[in-house]
């Protein structure tokens, strides 16, 4: 993966790619530049966003465009935000299943602040370590200031959901921490206390539970998501005159009790319960609970709901003071860096040795997405051989009852010495063997399934792109494809057409629905949704070809394609077959005749700017 230097080039990129029209919200989580748009784009805009350099992937899940960038898609962020003024204190609802709408929720109230409990969780293992070798050092006044300032963040964790999460929910975040400070105040906690102790003690007429809220997710995540109703429904009927000062006052006095009698021990209840589901499979079914962890959860990565599982983890670690989910989580994280070093081995490519490389280092840190998007998913079978590693080495930790009796943010080697405890002393070797053979499995695994060979195999002198690009064709003419009337390509009511992002050459409005052949050549793509159609002659040249614009949305209707991927074509064969006026009553019937290596050439001229054509007349030149 490319280092990102001019992050305002590149977020400016994005923006004029998709249009800042259709771009509602933004937000980012440690690789991911997370969009919510208002139209999905077209197969050929996400194309050309995953070609940008340092964009890894591009993946549309839980009703967001994902664009995975890796460490600086903060950067991107707030250079995409700064250049389009977004507001990025509110946040837009999001359409889609209750699943999706979840996922979303969690991803973003937890990706803001998950490398400050990483950092605080290796600031833990930092202490373990030193208390390893000099166990007179718990008893100075430095190990007491560091310990206190490592459990801070997950001690005062409401106050940190309370910030995200109100931003997420649209609600005023100083309310929010307001509520969330109530729940952690040492005088709550003592209270608490003595209701554990077997006091009984009532708010109004109602028993108080015991419920403590430091290092909670599930009731200071649901008192935000109540809060925002609340505070609308408040602000309603408050006159403005009073608002600012009402408003919060109402809101806290509700909100607080409410969750203390109610919403507190029914959150805590469901986070317990979830958690005491897991452990149970772990405790009686410990190789299968292992095998599914391990072996799946970059499949959960892939589609960004990994972050759901995040209030089960945390659960268990203020539950029990300990959790095995991370400690298996870890060898399917420390999989995908080892198949990347595997696929270092094996390629024959330097430009993917290169990025196997640094995307293996990176695994290294827990952060897997370039390594998957880059790499393995990338290549396909290393991705299933690092899947297998992950299961391999999870399953070992089992033998060890190996827990992680730390939080691990971004779990992975670095995070290993976590597993370290007194009390268990097998703990720690345990992940040492799971990693080990993690490792082991994982590069073994590449060298004997290999790699994709279309991509490793092609010689050590260039990479794909570098050949593509350097190939020299000689002069090529281009017919007409339609019978029209001939359109210049800058101005077509479509950015991305109309500056040349996908191609050089001309538009044409059909006069009848039916696309034939521009030249000899062979079918490389038919689009899924049957609108476009990719093409290349003899010589190299390669054409897009895209019936109408936003066509994408009619999912295939109104298509019928001829030919399909593959197929060898004669100038003038009939390509496609289209419903002319029934594509005119929604969209634009503009069709871009584009030749998209235009690199490759160093000039391309249209030979038609106006005017009528016809199939068969010559329309383009390059050379």
């Amino acid at each position: 993966m490319a280092q990102v230097r001019d992050y305002g080039k590149l977020a400016k990129d994005i923006k004029d790619v998709i249009g800042e029209e259709n771009i509602i919200s933004a937000a980012h989580c440690a690789t991911r530049l997370r969009l919510v748009l208002k139209q999905s784009p077209s197969a050929e805009v996400t194309a050309q966003i995953t070609k940008m350099p340092a964009v890894i992937q591009v993946v549309e899940k839980g009703g967001q465009y994902q664009i995975v960038i890796g460490t600086h898609a903060k950067d991107v962020y707030e250079e995409l935000t700064r250049i389009m003024q977004l507001d990025t204190s509110q946040v837009v609802e999001q359409k889609g299943s209750i699943l999706n709408r979840v996922i979303a929720a969690m991803s973003a109230v937890f990706a803001p602040f998950v490398y400050v409990l990483a950092g605080a969780g290796l600031l833990q293992g930092c202490l373990i370590i030193i208390n390893l070798f000099a166990p007179q050092f718990s008893q100075t006044g430095t190990y007491s200031v560091l310990s206190f300032m490592s459990w801070t963040p997950f001690t005062f964790l409401p106050v940190l959901i309370a910030v995200t999460a109100s931003k997420h929910f649209r609600c005023n975040t100083f309310i929010a921490l307001w509520c969330c400070l109530a729940l952690v105040n040492p005088d709550w906690g003592s209270i608490a206390g003595r209701i554990a102790e077997g006091e009984s003690i009532k708010f109004l007429f109602f028993n108080m539970a015991q419920t403590t809220y430091t290092s909670s997710v599930l009731p200071p995540l649901f008192l935000v998501l109540v809060l925002s109703y609340l505070e609308r429904f408040v602000n309603k009927y408050i006159p403005d005159v009073i608002k600012a000062l009402v408003t919060p006052l109402i809101c806290t006095v509700i909100m607080v009790p409410a969750t203390i009698l109610i919403i507190g021990p029914l959150s805590d209840m469901l986070a317990s319960a979830i958690a005491t589901g897991y452990n149970f499979l772990y405790t009686n079914v410990p190789a299968l609970a292992a095998i599914i962890i391990g072996g799946f959860w970059q499949v959960a990565v892939i589609f960004g709901v990994h972050w759901g599982v995040t209030p089960m983890i945390l659960a268990n670690f203020a539950n029990n003071g300990c959790d095995s989910f991370q400690a298996v989580q870890t060898c399917a994280v420390v999989a995908q860096a080892a198949a990347c070093f595997g696929v270092f081995l094996k390629t024959r490519n330097k430009e993917m040795k290169n990025v196997s490389l640094s995307a293996g280092l990176t695994g290294i840190f827990g952060i897997t997405e370039p390594a998957i998007y880059g790499v393995t998913l990338r290549l396909k079978k290393p991705f299933i051989a690092g899947c297998i590693a992950g299961a391999l080495g999870g399953l070992a930790t089992t033998f060890f009852h190996s827990m992680y009796y730390v939080y691990a943010g971004l779990p992975g080697l670095l995070t290993i010495v976590n597993a370290i405890s007194p009390e268990n002393t097998m703990s720690f070797p345990g992940i040492l063997v799971g990693c080990s053979v993690t490792i082991v499995a994982a590069i073994l695994l590449v060298q004997i399934i290999g790699c994709d060979e279309a991509v490793t195999e092609e010689g050590d002198t260039a990479s794909i792109e570098e050949q593509k690009t350097t190939v020299s064709i000689s002069e090529v003419t281009i017919y007409s494809p339609l019978n029209g009337e001939v359109k210049e390509l800058k101005k077509v009511n479509d950015p991305t057409f109309a500056g040349g992002m996908l191609g050089q050459g001309i538009a044409i409005i059909p006069s009848e629905g039916k696309l034939y052949a521009p030249f000899d050549g062979k079918v490389n793509l038919v689009f899924d949704t049957k609108h476009a159609i990719g093409l290349e002659n003899e010589a190299g040249a390669e054409m897009l070809i895209h019936i109408g614009l936003e066509t994408v949305n009619l999912n295939g209707k109104h298509f019928t394609p001829k030919v399909k991927a593959g197929n060898t074509v004669k100038k003038g064969d009939l390509l496609v077959e289209f419903d002319l006026d029934e594509i005119k009553k929604e969209y634009e019937i503009v069709t871009p005749v584009l030749i998209t290596n235009a690199d490759s050439f160093s000039t391309i001229e249209p030979l038609k700017t106006t005017g009528v054509v016809k199939v068969g007349e010559e329309i383009l030149k390059a050379k």
